[in-house]
């Protein structure tokens, strides 16, 4: 009951905002629902699940309890309990497992393709989980190594100049990846894998030129990509390797906007063995307010692309009128007049 209800009760008042018009009492081992016959069994439904997960080992946080209500509010008969319950990495007491649909499609998407895109918000585990299949790849020795990149782009900022050596200039693009390393991995034996280059973080503009066999290969950030470099990336592909490409579209630091992650949603889509898994707003499993910026900035790139389309209209209906004016008066009455003499 304890991991159930969650520290000071905290999972309890969750639990009640999710079903508003469920009064719950908790008493001793039980808990006792009272309300309108419906709301009182997608209570229970929700409750019966999230049991399910804590007897299996699952250590519950505010985030799985709204996930949960969520999927279950969207089908009654799907069961969070069973699609959630795959672990990818059990490390240092922590479990790392998709904790939505959408995530578990793109794990189980990741097993069964060579080349997988997740394209999604920030927020939504595409990098994350897909570091946590390249471990779990490494240490089941499906692969000999694991390479992570990203583009070295500035996020709407220019730096300037960085102070050191190559490693320390381009360190700061990749650190994200080196901190998710080292709370996946105990964070002594990184250094030396890196050391060795059974795991190998580099910037893009080192892929050029190799053949990446072998390995378990991660893209960072690929909408900051250009097409070329996109191209470049997915031709290393060699044999028993596996790639993962992850970037959110509407994020593009490029300065001329022509993201290599757009164009090779449209180039690649009916390619056997390629797989684009896309994750929204639903799929964020940071604090709730993410999903909220996330559809807000939606609904406001929705708006602008409309509107820039109904003024393309009105500016074509336009040049069409005026077309039609031009050829209804006729070549003699477009001539210039000339005064008498």
């Amino acid at each position: 009951m304890v991991q159930l209800l969650g520290p000071q009760d905290r999972l309890l008042r969750v639990l009640e905002r999710q079903h508003p018009s469920v009064q719950v009492l908790v008493r001793g081992n039980e808990i006792t629902l009272t309300g309108a016959d419906a709301d009182v069994a997608a209570a229970k439904t929700l409750v019966d699940e999230l049991l399910a997960m804590t007897k299996a080992g699952h250590d519950l946080g505010p985030a799985d309890v709204e996930n949960s209500a969520r999927m279950l509010r969207r089908d009654e008969n799907v069961r969070p309990s069973e699609l959630l319950a795959e672990a990818i990495l059990s490390t240092r007491g922590k479990v790392i497992r998709p904790k939505t649909p959408g995530q578990k499609e793109y794990v189980d998407a990741i097993d069964q393709n060579t080349i997988v895109f997740g394209i999604g918000p920030a927020g939504t585990g595409k990098t994350y989980l897909a570091m946590a299949k390249a471990v779990q790849a490494l240490q089941r020795k499906d692969v000999d190594r694991i390479i992570l990149t990203r583009p070295a782009v500035e996020a709407g900022e220019r730096l300037g100049f960085l102070p050191g050596t190559l490693t320390d200039k381009i360190d700061p693009y990749l650190r994200p990846l080196y901190d998710a390393l080292n709370e996946m991995m105990d964070p002594e034996i990184v250094p030396r894998l890196i050391a060795t280059g059974t795991i190998e973080v580099a910037p893009l503009a080192y892929m050029r030129g190799r053949t990446l066999n072998n390995s378990f290969v991660v893209l960072d950030e690929a909408q900051n990509t250009t097409p070329e470099q996109m191209k470049m990336f997915l031709t290393r592909l060699g044999f028993g390797t596996k790639m993962v490409v992850t970037g959110d579209i509407t994020q593009v630091d490029l300065p001329t906007g022509a993201s290599g992650l757009r164009l090779v949603t449209r180039v690649l889509k009916d390619i056997e063995d390629i797989h684009f898994a896309r994750l929204t707003s639903e799929d964020v499993v940071r604090h709730s307010l993410v999903g909220r910026i996330v559809d807000a900035y939606s609904e406001y790139d929705e708006k602008r692309v409309a509107a820039r389309h109904e003024r393309e209209q009105a500016a074509e209906f336009a040049n069409r009128a005026e077309r039609r004016a031009g050829l209804q008066r006729g070549p003699r009455d477009r001539m210039p007049k000339r005064g008498l003499s």
